[in-house]
């Protein structure tokens, strides 16, 4: 099951009203439990708060059915985190088209990660969250995910830095400077008002561009001894 089919399944109420056994399913699914916990989830629900018996009640199933699937909440929680990073990965994505179409990567990508933050992207949310507040096992999955997107992004570097005749210093500490301050204003503006991510999108833009503008120098100056 793909990450836009359980983004779909959240949207379900529950077990379908033609099920026996005072609405429990009589077979399920890994998928069936993550969409369960994802509904569940939200800008101010954390996967790390939710319990076995919640998620299973939300699933339709008997607590001890949810071992058939998963180990443990831990390991339905990494799970999540893996869709979130998909996630998380289409948004650049979508970034690398608008600036196919003429506009600012840089502004593009932010824009487009707002974009999804307020498009109550619930996947996202639990990429956010789960860095800060989940267990150890839980912030190992984001900080590999962002591992993920950081590698993405030194190639992108790598790549716009050779079509423009130009050298930035260290691109991988860089891509890695670039994800965590998106990442954690990220965390911030699930707590903000909307209206606040205009200025936000605004000092991002202008943090990055210092951070590639001193690394583009820092380059010049090593490639100039």
């Amino acid at each position: 099951m793909t990450v836009r089919t359980l983004a779909s399944a959240s949207g379900d109420t529950g077990p379908a009203a033609g099920d026996s056994q005072a609405g429990r399913k009589p077979t399920i699914v890994r998928e069936d439990l993550i969409a369960a916990a994802l509904r569940l989830t939200g800008a101010h629900r954390s996967v790390s708060t939710l319990s076995l018996r919640e998620v299973a009640r939300e699933a339709g199933i008997a607590p001890n059915s949810f071992y058939r699937q998963f180990h443990d909440m831990d390991e339905l929680a990494v799970a999540l985190i893996d869709l979130a990073g998909e996630s998380l990965r289409r948004i650049v994505g979508d970034a690398r088209r608008r600036a196919v179409a003429g506009r600012s990567i840089v502004r593009g990508s932010l824009e487009a990660f707002m974009e999804r933050l307020r498009a109550d992207d619930k996947l996202l949310h639990v990429l956010l969250r789960e860095g800060t507040v989940g267990s150890d096992a839980f912030k190992r999955a984001v900080d590999r995910q962002l591992r993920f997107f950081e590698d993405e992004l030194r190639a992108d570097l790598i790549r716009i830095a050779a079509a423009q005749g130009i050298v930035f210093h260290e691109p991988g500490l860089v891509a890695r400077a670039i994800t965590r301050l998106v990442f954690a204003a990220g965390g911030t503006a699930l707590d903000s008002p909307p209206e606040d991510d205009e200025r936000l999108v605004d000092e991002l833009s202008h943090m990055i561009r210092m951070l590639l503008r001193g690394a583009h120098a820092m380059g010049q100056a090593k490639r100039a001894r």
